[in-house]
C-alpha cells in the first residue's frame, strides 16, 4: 500500500483551494422500496451494505458513477475513528458509499483504472435523538456480530445516510484505504456532518467481533502523507480579509 496518493488524508481547510468548478452532488435512485432487500454483511474488518447499481451518481462529477457498496470506519468507547480528519480533528466515525464509473462492466474491472472509483464520505458524531436511517442498518448488527455472517435488510432511502446538504464538499484524488489501496478514488467529504444518538454510536463500536474474535473497533487507517496533492473545496473556506492601509 505504498504510494504517492494513498487516503486517508488530513484536510487543512486553510490549505484547501476554493474551485467554482465543483457542482453540487447529485444521487439519483437512493429511495429504495422496501421490498428491495440489500445484504449487510460483517467482513471482519467492518460493515458493508451492498448496494444495487440502480443507485448513481449523476452530478458534480464529470461522469457518470453507480454504487456498489457504503461501509463504515469507527473507533471505540474510548476514543474517535474516523478515518478523513479536518484540521487534524478525528470524528467519531465516517461512512463510504462506494462508486464505480459507468464506463467500466463491473467495480472489479473499474477499481484498476484512474477515473474508475468515487467514493462519498461523511462524518458521523453524537448528537440528539435517534437517527431513523442509520438505526436501518445498526439494528441489524446484532445478527451479523461473527465475522463472516450477514443477513439482509429492507430497502430504505440511503439517501438519508449523507447530510442533506450536497453542495458543501471537499474533492481530492486518493486510494481505497484497505488492501489493495488502489490509487483510483475520486474522494468526496462532505462539510456536513451526521448526527447519531449516543446509543446508536455505542451500538457501532461496540457489537461486532474481528477474525481474532476481539471487538472490531478502531478499523480506520492513519491519515496519509499529500506529497504536493492538491485538496479543493466547493466552498470559500476561509473568509477573505480585507486588508486596511497601514
Amino acid at each position: 500500500c505504498g504510494g504517492t496518493k494513498q487516503s486517508p488524508i488530513n484536510v487543512d481547510t486553510a490549505q484547501a483551494i476554493f474551485s467554482p468548478d465543483l457542482r453540487p452532488i447529485q444521487l439519483s435512485g437512493y429511495s429504495l422500496p422496501a421490498n428491495e432487500q440489500l445484504r449487510l454483511k460483517n467482513n471482519g474488518h467492518t460493515v458493508v451494505l451492498d448496494l444495487p447499481e440502480s443507485l448513481a451518481l449523476t452530478g458534480g462529477y464529470a461522469q457518470q458513477y453507480r454504487a456498489a457498496q457504503l461501509h463504515l470506519h469507527w473507533g471505540s468507547p474510548s476514543g474517535p475513528g474516523s478515518e478523513h480528519t479536518i484540521n487534524g480533528r478525528r470524528f467519531a466515525a465516517e461512512i463510504h458509499v462506494v462508486h464505480y464509473n459507468t464506463k467500466y462492466d463491473s467495480f472489479t474491472e473499474a477499481m484498476v483504472h484512474p477515473d474508475g472509483l468515487a467514493v462519498l464520505g461523511a462524518f458521523l458524531e453524537v448528537g440528539h435523538g435517534e437517527n431513523q436511517y442509520y438505526h436501518e442498518i445498526l439494528k441489524h448488527l446484532l445478527e451479523i456480530q461473527e465475522v463472516g455472517q450477514e443477513t439482509l435488510v429492507p430497502g430504505f432511502n440511503i439517501a438519508g445516510l449523507l447530510p442533506a446538504n450536497l453542495k458543501l464538499y471537499f474533492h481530492y484524488n486518493g486510494s481505497l484505504t484497505t488492501p489493495p489501496c488502489y490509487q483510483t478514488v475520486k474522494w468526496t467529504i462532505f462539510n456536513q456532518t451526521m448526527l447519531l444518538s449516543h446509543h446508536q454510536m455505542s451500538l457501532l463500536v461496540s457489537t461486532l467481533r474481528s477474525p481474532e474474535d476481539n471487538l472490531l473497533q478502531n478499523n480506520y487507517r492513519p491519515v496519509q502523507n499529500l506529497h504536493g496533492r492538491r485538496v479543493l473545496a466547493s466552498f470559500q473556506t476561509t473568509p477573505s480579509v480585507k486588508h486596511s492601509p497601514g
